[in-house]
C-alpha cells in the first residue's frame, strides 16, 4: 500500500470511528438522534416498571408489596424519569434526526456541543437509579421535590439534585444547538414560514428551555445549600419560606410542561396532512398558537398552587390566564381536524396514533380547563382526578405523538419497512389499554382519593383494579412495541422505498406538497 492510501485509510479510520468508537465520539446529527432515542427508550421501560409497581401495591387496600415510604420513593422517580429521562431526551433524539434533514441543513451548527449533551444523560440516569440504594432511600418526595421534606431526606436526595442538573445542562445545550441550527442553517429560500411545522415547535420549544432551564437549576442549588450549607432559602425557622420553593419551581414546571407537548404538536402536524393527501389546514395559525402557548406559559404557573392560600386576586388572576392557553391550543385542534376534513383519509399506524393523539390529549385538555376553575381545583387538588389529566396530556399526548413520528419517519431513517398489522396492534392495544388505566382516576380523584398514598379505603377498590388492569396491558403493549415492531424491523429485509409514504399519500415524507386548487384556504371555484 502506497503512502498516500495509508494517510487516507488513516483519515477515514480518524474521521470515521467505528464500532463503540462510532457512538462514543459521535457527531453526526442521526447517530446523536439514535443514541437519545435509545436511551429515552430504556428511561421509559425503567420508569414503566416502577409505574407499575405502584399499580401492583393499589391493586388491592391494605399494604401488598411495599411499605408507604418505599411507595412514596417510586412515585418521585417515576416522575423524575418520565420527565427528564425519557420524553425529553425523546424530543431530542427526533430533534436531532429530523431538523437537519427538514431545513436541508449538512448537520447540527455545534457537533461536538452535541455529543457532550447526550453524555451527560448516561451519568444523570445512573445517578437517579442510584439513589434507590443510597441510606434511606430514594427522596420520597414526588418529582417535584418539595421543601421542607426535601430538605430532610438522606443522600439519596442529593442524587436526584445532581441528575436533575445534568439533565437541565443537556437540556440547555441541545436548546442553544437547535436554534442556531434553524436560524443560521436553512437551505437558500427556506423562509421561517415555510419551514415544517416541527422545527417552527422546537424552535419555541427550543427558547423556552433556555429560559426556564436555569430557574430550576437555581432552585434545586438553593434546596441543595439548604441541606448542607446552612442556609434558609425554604426554611421557615430561619426567615426562609417553603411555598417560595413552589413558586421557583413552578415558574420552571409549567413552561416545562408546554416543552413536552410542543414538539408533539409539530410531529402531529406533519403527519395528519400526509395521510389526509392535502396540506396542513392554517399553516401560520399553527405558528402564532404554538407561540401564544410558549408565551402564556410564563404566567400561569400559580395555577398548580391554588391550595397554598393566595389571594382571591391571583387566584382570579391565575385561572383566567390558564382558561386563555385554551384558545390557541383549541386553534390547533380545530386546524388538524379540518386538515382532515375532506381529505383523502388512509390509516396506516401513524396516522392513527396521531388521530389516538388528539383523542385524549383533548380529554387531557379538557380536564385542565376544569382544574383552572379554583373552586374546583382546591377539591380535586392532590387526588387522582390531576393524575388522570397530566397523564392524559403527558402519555397520550407526548407519547402517542413520538410513536405517531417513529412509525412515519423510522422507514426513512433506516431504509427498513416495519410490519403494518403489528404496528396497528401496538396502537390499538396501547390505546384501548391506556383509557382503561386512566380513565377510572377521574372517577376516584373527584371521589376524593388523594395521590402518593400507599392505602386506600375499600370504596375505591374497583376503580383502582381497573386501573392497574389497563397499566399492566399499557405496559406488554411496549414490550410488544420492541420485541415484534423495532428489533424485527431493523433485523428484518423488507426494504423501505426510498419514498415510503408517497405511495400511500401522494406527500413527500418531510414538507406537505404545495397546495392543491381544492384547499379551503382557497375557496373552490364552484362555477
Amino acid at each position: 500500500m502506497s503512502a498516500t492510501a495509508i494517510d487516507h485509510a488513516h483519515d477515514y479510520s480518524h474521521d470515521h470511528p467505528y464500532g463503540w468508537r462510532r457512538w462514543l465520539y459521535a457527531t453526526n446529527h442521526k447517530d446523536i438522534g439514535t443514541l437519545y432515542l435509545w436511551f429515552a427508550f430504556v428511561m421509559l421501560m425503567e420508569g414503566g416498571v416502577l409505574a407499575l409497581l405502584i399499580r401492583a401495591e393499589l391493586f388491592q387496600p391494605g399494604l401488598q408489596f411495599f411499605q408507604p415510604q418505599f411507595f412514596n420513593q417510586l412515585t418521585t422517580m417515576h416522575g423524575l424519569m418520565m420527565i427528564f429521562g425519557a420524553i425529553m431526551p425523546a424530543f431530542v433524539g427526533f430533534a436531532n434526526w429530523m431538523i437537519p434533514l427538514q431545513i436541508g441543513a449538512a448537520d447540527m451548527a455545534f457537533a461536538r456541543l452535541n455529543n457532550f449533551s447526550f453524555w451527560l444523560l448516561p451519568p444523570a440516569g445512573l445517578l437517579l437509579t442510584a439513589a434507590f440504594f443510597m441510606p434511606g432511600g430514594a427522596a420520597g418526595t414526588g418529582w417535584t421535590m418539595y421543601p421542607p421534606l426535601s430538605e430532610q431526606m438522606g443522600p439519596g436526595m442529593d442524587y436526584i439534585i445532581f441528575a436533575v442538573h445534568l439533565m437541565g445542562a443537556s437540556s440547555i445545550m441541545g436548546a442553544i444547538n437547535i436554534i442556531t441550527t434553524i436560524l443560521n442553517m436553512r437551505a437558500p429560500g427556506m423562509t421561517l414560514m415555510k419551514m415544517p411545522l416541527f422545527c417552527w415547535m422546537w424552535l419555541i420549544t427550543a427558547y423556552l428551555l433556555i429560559a426556564v432551564m436555569p430557574v430550576l437549576a437555581a432552585t434545586v442549588t438553593m434546596i441543595l445549600t439548604d441541606r448542607h450549607f446552612g442556609t434558609t432559602f425554604f426554611n421557615a425557622a430561619g426567615g426562609g419560606d417553603p411555598v417560595m420553593f413552589q413558586h421557583l419551581f413552578w415558574f420552571f414546571g409549567h413552561p416545562e410542561v408546554y416543552i413536552m407537548i410542543l414538539p408533539a404538536f409539530g410531529m402531529v402536524s406533519q403527519v395528519i396532512p400526509a395521510f389526509s393527501r392535502k396540506p396542513l389546514f392554517g399553516y401560520s395559525s399553527m405558528v402564532y398558537a404554538a407561540a401564544s402557548i410558549a408565551i402564556i406559559s410564563f404566567i400561569v404557573w400559580a395555577h398548580h398552587m391554588f391550595a397554598t392560600g393566595m389571594p382571591v386576586t391571583g387566584q382570579l388572576f391565575f385561572m383566567y390566564a390558564t382558561m386563555l392557553v385554551a384558545v390557541p391550543t383549541g386553534v390547533k385542534v380545530f386546524n388538524w381536524i379540518a386538515t382532515m376534513w375532506r381529505g383523502s383519509l388512509s390509516f396506516e399506524t401513524p396516522m392513527l396514533f396521531s388521530i389516538g393523539f388528539i383523542f385524549v390529549f383533548t380529554i387531557g385538555g379538557l380536564t385542565g380547563l376544569i382544574l383552572a376553575v379554583v373552586p374546583i381545583d382546591i377539591e380535586v387538588t392532590d387526588t387522582y382526578y390531576v393524575v388522570a389529566h397530566f397523564h392524559y396530556v403527558l402519555v397520550g399526548g407526548s407519547l402517542f405523538a413520538m410513536f405517531s413520528a417513529f412509525y412515519y419517519w423510522a422507514p426513512k431513517w433506516t431504509g427498513k419497512m416495519y410490519e403494518e398489522t403489528r404496528g396497528q396492534i401496538h396502537f390499538w392495544s396501547s390505546i384501548i389499554a391506556f383509557n382503561i388505566a386512566f380513565f377510572p382516576m377521574h372517577f376516584l380523584g373527584l371521589a376524593g382519593m388523594p395521590r402518593r398514598y400507599a392505602d386506600y379505603p375499600g370504596q375505591f377498590t374497583d376503580f383502582n383494579m381497573l386501573s392497574t388492569i389497563g397499566a399492566f396491558g399499557f405496559g406488554l403493549a411496549q414490550v410488544y412495541f420492541l420485541f415484534a415492531v423495532v428489533v424485527p424491523m431493523l433485523k428484518g429485509d423488507k426494504k423501505a422505498p426510498d419514498k415510503p409514504w408517497e405511495g400511500a399519500t401522494g406527500l413527500e415524507w418531510t414538507v406537505p406538497s404545495p397546495a392543491p386548487f381544492h384547499t379551503f384556504e382557497v375557496p373552490p371555484d364552484v362555477r
